[in-house]
C-alpha cells in the first residue's frame, strides 16, 4: 500500500501553472458589470446582504445630508459597548456571562437571571465521558483552529439530535459550545505541548464557582494560579472580541451555512475555518510577530525618527514579512477610531505595570500616535487610520502568558456566542438559502475529442 502523500510534486507544480493560466480574470471586469470585489464598493463601505439586530457598528453620521467620519460605536444590541463594559467593571463584576445573555436573548438579565444563566453554563462546562483521551489526545495539531473545528465535528457523534435545527435545540448546542470552547482550547493546546514540544502534560478541571475568564486562567496554568487583574483584562477582551455586526466573514459565513439548513456543529466549524484566516481572526499574532523584529530592528525604542523609518520600511515592503502592512493599523469600517481598541487600551498599561513591561506599553503607545502620519503620507487612503482591537490584544496575550497557539482560539471563545446569536437569528427570520449571483465572463467553446486535442 502506498503512502499518503503530503509533498508538493513538479506534476502538481505543473498542474498549478495550468489552473492559473485558466482561472485569471481580468480586473477591469470588475468595474465594467459593477460588482463590489469582497462585497465592498470602492469606499469601503459593505454591500448590504441581510438584517440584524445582534449589534451595530457605527463609524460614520450623517451631517447637513452628507456622511461624516466619526469616533467609532458599537453596540451591542443597542446598547453601546463603552456602556455595557463600564457597568460591570464599575461594579467589580466579570462581564463574559451577562454580555452573553444579552446577546442571545437580546435583553440584560436581571440578577437572578444573571445568576440563573451562570449556572446553566457552568453545568454544560465538562466534556463526554473520555473525549479527551479519545479525540484531543489523538493525533494532536500544531494548529488550535483545526484541533478545535475537529473537536466541534465530533461532539456531533456525541449528540442524541444533531441534526434537529428546532430552536430550542440549537439554542442547547449553541449553550453548550460557548461553555465547552475553552476546554476545547486549551485541552487542545495542552496536548499539542505534550506530544509535540514534548513538555509536561496538565490537564486541569474546571471550577463551577469561577467565570469564564478565572477558568481559562486555571485551565491553563501549571500552578492554577492568576491575578485579580489578569483575569478582569482576559474577562474584558472576551467581551469585546464577542461580536462585531454581521457582515465580518466569519459571522457571514454562520449565516450562510446556516441557510442551508445544516446542523449546528457543520455551522459553527465553517466559522471557525473562516476565523483561522489571517486576514480575520490570525491578526493579532501578526501584530506580536512584527512588534518583536520592531524590538530586534531598533536601536533607541525611544527614537521616533528611528521608529518612524521603521514604519516606512514595512510599507515599502522592506522589513518584516515584506507584505507593505503595518498590522493593527486600520479597519474596514472604523477610520478615526475603534472603540474596542480605546476601551482596552485603558486596561493595557495597568497591567504592562503589573508585568514589568512598561517598556513595551510605551513603544506600542509611540507606534500607535505615529504609525497614521507615516501611513498618510506614504500612502492615498480614503478614510483615516486608527489603531484596531487586534493593535492591544496580542500585547495583552502575551503579557498573560498565553502561548501564540491560543491567541485566536482566544478570538473563537469569544466569537462563539455572537456566531451562536446570527445562526438563532437566521433559522428565526429567513427560510431561504443564501445564494449571491457569479457573472460568468468567458464565452463558451466547442467540446473537443480526446484525439484532437
Amino acid at each position: 500500500m502506498s503512502e499518503f502523500n503530503m509533498n508538493v510534486t513538479p506534476e502538481i507544480e505543473n498542474l498549478t501553472e495550468v489552473c492559473k493560466e485558466h482561472s485569471k480574470i481580468d480586473p477591469s471586469l470588475y468595474g465594467k458589470y459593477d460588482v463590489k470585489r469582497g462585497l465592498r464598493d470602492l469606499n469601503g463601505k459593505g454591500v448590504l446582504a441581510g438584517l440584524t439586530q445582534i449589534s451595530n457598528i457605527v463609524s460614520k453620521k450623517v451631517v447637513d445630508g452628507k456622511e461624516i467620519p466619526c469616533e467609532g460605536e458599537l453596540y451591542y444590541r443597542g446598547i453601546n459597548i463603552e456602556d455595557l463594559t463600564e457597568g460591570f467593571l464599575k461594579e467589580q463584576r466579570f462581564g463574559f456571562e451577562e454580555a452573553t445573555y444579552l446577546l442571545l436573548f437580546g435583553t440584560l438579565p436581571t440578577p437572578e437571571e444573571l445568576k440563573e444563566f451562570s449556572a446553566i453554563l457552568a453545568s454544560q462546562r465538562q466534556l463526554p465521558t473520555n473525549f479527551v483521551r479519545d479525540v484531543i489526545m489523538k493525533a494532536p495539531s500544531r494548529d488550535m483552529m483545526n484541533t478545535l473545528s475537529r473537536s466541534v465535528l465530533t461532539l456531533y457523534s456525541y449528540d442524541d439530535n444533531p441534526e434537529d435545527i428546532s430552536l430550542p435545540n440549537v439554542l442547547r448546542q449553541c449553550i453548550n459550545l460557548i461553555s465547552v470552547f475553552p476546554l476545547l482550547s486549551v485541552y487542545g493546546y495542552q496536548a499539542h505541548k505534550h506530544y509535540n514540544l514534548d513538555d509536561s502534560l496538565y490537564i486541569h478541571n474546571p471550577e463551577s464557582n469561577l467565570s469564564t475568564a478565572e477558568n481559562i486562567l486555571l485551565l491553563l496554568r501549571p500552578d492554577k494560579v492568576y491575578t485579580p487583574l489578569e483575569a478582569k483584562i482576559l474577562d474584558l477582551a472576551l467581551v469585546l472580541h464577542m461580536e462585531h455586526g454581521g457582515g465580518n466573514n466569519s459571522t457571514f459565513t454562520t449565516h450562510v451555512v446556516s441557510s442551508s439548513g445544516t446542523d449546528t456543529y457543520s455551522a459553527v466549524a465553517a466559522a471557525l475555518g473562516s476565523l483561522k484566516g489571517p486576514k480575520h481572526g490570525g491578526a493579532n499574532i501578526k501584530v506580536v510577530s512584527m512588534f518583536q523584529d520592531m524590538k530586534e530592528q531598533l536601536q533607541d525604542w525611544a527614537d521616533e525618527d528611528e521608529i518612524k523609518e521603521y514604519l516606512v520600511k514595512l510599507l515599502h515592503k522592506e522589513a518584516f514579512d515584506r507584505r507593505g502592512l503595518i498590522y493593527g493599523m486600520g479597519h474596514a469600517v472604523y477610520s478615526i477610531s475603534d472603540p474596542r481598541a480605546q476601551i482596552f487600551k485603558r486596561f493595557v498599561k495597568q497591567l504592562a505595570a503589573e508585568k514589568g513591561r512598561m517598556a513595551d506599553y510605551e513603544l506600542y503607545a509611540r507606534v500607535e500616535r505615529l504609525a497614521p502620519e507615516v501611513i498618510a503620507q506614504e500612502r492615498r487612503i480614503y478614510k483615516g487610520v486608527s489603531a484596531n482591537v487586534d493593535f492591544y490584544s496580542g500585547f495583552v496575550y502575551s503579557m498573560l502568558g498565553l502561548p501564540l497557539e491560543l491567541y485566536t482560539p482566544m478570538f473563537a471563545i469569544a466569537r462563539i456566542v455572537g456566531w451562536s446569536a446570527h445562526r438563532m437569528e437566521e433559522l428565526i427570520n429567513t427560510d431561504k438559502i443564501i445564494r449571491p449571483a457569479y457573472k460568468n465572463v468567458l464565452e463558451e467553446q466547442p467540446y473537443k475529442p480526446l484525439n484532437q486535442r
